[in-house]
Formats: structure tokens, C-alpha cells, sequence
């Protein structure tokens, strides 16, 4: 496992990270709380050189957070990188968005259901239109001054809002955002690619990716139709949400089936290759991979591995079947 700066930040992540939103949604429409298989899972993902573990206030209605709470507390607290989000707390008027308040009252019960004084990572889930961006950068800065947080960060803010973020910062004294956590897969790179060029460079932002799989459409068990247990089978709103974004079309599919038969020549799974694809991008400081089993923590931990035998040609030619030119 490499372990990357989290941009120009000192901290270092695994190149590939866990994210505890697939393990909230398991459980919740599982029958059953399986603690100890949550343990289990996060146990093969640190036996596998994971460190980074990414969660939110929404997963599960902080289920998630709890479930997290209880495994880590068989590790030393140094060993581990630990994330939340902000934004989805409730129902109540203050429950949602980034105001100071639910940022404030956010950090405090998350803190609570993780049963830790401080995370490492806390992002603004999205963005709050409702808000101003400069009462976020100014709460943001109380929770990373105070200790709750270690670094902050936001979740698929557009180049303009984290561009303003930056510029508050700088006039006002403030500490800035770290890191973005945005969607980047083969069918979804206009904003990792493009967009957010310039940032890397001017501000030194580091990304901890989400979605390597498009929702499982790159592992390329939906080119013969959804199977009855999948998740896009179980959740028809996972389903409508990528068929209203056009990546639930044959001509995806058949790209899939394409990609799948490189993954084959490599020796890999066609999620290996998806996942190593990502890795090959410099700007990408670490890949969220979701998992219910340690199984597929194993599987796609191998993308490590896949990552050497992806050579310029392989790339080129991966670029040709995908035919989605975001630079």
C-alpha cells in the first residue's frame, strides 16, 4: 500500500481508503446488526495497509458513525485517519446545510457516535446555498482551532466556491480547505480532470475520491441485465439516479464489456481496473472503495498491484474505448 500527502497537506493517506456509507446501508436494509462483521471488514481493510476511513453524519442516520465507534477501539487512535461529513444532520430547520450552528452542533454528536475527541478530516458534505461561504470558512476555522478537526475540507463544491472559500481564507487569517471529496470514475471526470485543474497547483488541493464504480456499473455485473440481489436491484433510487445522469445506457454498458476483456488480458477484475485507473491520476490523494465484506475489500485492495501494469499504451487505449475527452 502507498500512503499519499492528502495534497499539500502533511497528512498521509492510503492510496485506497474505506468508506463506511456502503457499510450503514448494508446494515440498515440487512436483517440484522452485524457488528462483528463490520469489525471483521475493517480488520482485513488495516491488515491490507488501509489507514483512512471515511464516514458521515447522514450514513445510516449516524449509524454508521457508532458502528465505526465501536471498531476502532482496537486500534491505537495514531495508526488511523479518521473523516466525517457534515450537512444531512435531521429534519429540524438547523439540522441541514453548513451554518456555523449545524457545523458546530454536527462535529459535537458525530464526536459523540464515533466516541472520539477529534477526527482527523471534516468535510462539508456539499454546498449550502442557503448559507454564505464565509460564515462556513469561519466555522470551519473554530472547529480546526479548537481541536475537534485536524483539517477541513467540502464534498463536491464547484472550482468557483472552493475558489472563494480559499480567497476568505487568505483575507481573513483563516485556515483553508485541505481537500475535496468529489465523484471521479471512467464515465464521471469533468470535474477531477478539468475544473479543478487549476486548484492543484495554486492552492495545493488534495482529493479523497468517492464512487470508483459508478455504482457498481464498472465491476461489470450489469452488462447482462440487473440481478435480482444487486443494489440497483434493492434501491430503485440508486437506479433513477443513474439513469437521470445517462450513466445507465447500453452504450456505457458496451463499454464496459470492452474494458472488461483489458482487465481480463491483465489478470485483473474489471473493479481492479477501474479502481487502478483511478489511482494512476497524481492528483488523486486516495480512492473511497465501498464494502460489506472483507472479501471485496481483498478484491479491490489488488488494484494496488493492477496500478504497475497500467502502461501508457494500456491507458491509450483504455482513453479510446471510453471516448469521454474531458480535457
Amino acid at each position: 500500500m502507498k500512503y499519499n500527502n492528502l495534497g499539500k497537506a502533511g497528512i498521509k493517506v492510503s492510496e485506497i481508503s474505506l468508506g463506511f456509507g456502503t457499510v450503514g446501508s448494508w446494515l440498515t436494509f440487512g436483517n440484522q446488526l452485524d457488528t462483528e462483521g463490520v469489525k471483521q471488514t475493517m480488520r482485513t481493510a488495516y491488515e491490507h495497509g488501509i489507514n483512512f476511513f471515511d464516514n458521515a453524519e447522514a450514513y445510516a442516520n449516524g449509524l454508521s458513525e457508532s458502528l465505526m465507534g465501536m471498531a476502532i477501539k482496537e486500534y491505537r487512535r495514531e495508526d488511523l485517519v479518521i473523516s466525517t461529513k457534515i450537512f444531512w444532520g435531521g429534519k429540524g430547520p438547523n439540522d441541514l446545510g453548513v451554518s456555523r450552528k449545524h457545523l458546530l452542533e454536527g462535529i459535537w454528536n458525530s464526536l459523540k457516535r464515533l466516541q472520539l475527541d477529534y477526527v482527523d478530516l471534516i468535510f462539508c458534505h456539499r454546498p449550502d446555498p442557503t448559507t454564505p461561504i464565509e460564515e462556513t470558512v469561519f466555522a470551519m476555522d473554530y472547529i480546526i482551532r479548537n481541536g475537534l478537526a485536524l483539517y477541513w475540507g467540502t464534498s463536491e463544491w464547484s472550482a468557483k466556491q472552493l475558489e472563494e472559500a480559499y480567497t476568505i481564507a487568505d483575507k481573513r487569517n483563516l485556515i483553508p480547505p485541505s481537500m475535496e471529496q468529489p465523484q471521479y470514475n471512467m464515465f464521471v471526470r469533468e470535474k477531477v480532470e478539468k475544473e479543478f485543474l487549476p486548484l492543484y497547483q495554486k492552492y495545493g488541493l488534495g482529493l479523497t475520491t468517492f464512487s470508483p464504480l459508478a455504482s457498481g456499473l464498472l465491476t461489470g455485473k450489469y452488462n447482462e441485465g440487473i440481478p435480482e440481489n444487486s443494489r440497483l436491484a434493492k434501491f430503485k433510487g440508486l437506479k433513477d439516479d443513474l439513469e437521470k445522469d445517462g450513466l445507465l445506457s447500453s452504450k456505457n454498458i458496451e463499454k464496459v464489456k470492452r474494458l472488461s476483456k483489458i482487465a481480463n488480458d491483465l489478470g485483473a477484475t474489471m473493479a481492479q481496473l477501474a479502481i487502478a485507473w483511478i489511482l494512476k491520476n497524481p492528483h488523486v490523494s486516495t480512492v473511497i472503495i465501498g464494502a460489506s465484506r472483507p472479501e471485496q475489500v481483498i478484491e479491490n485492495v489488488k488494484a494496488t498491484e493492477v496500478k504497475d501494469k497500467l502502461t501508457e499504451d494500456v491507458m491509450l487505449e483504455i482513453e479510446n474505448i471510453l471516448d469521454n475527452k474531458p480535457l
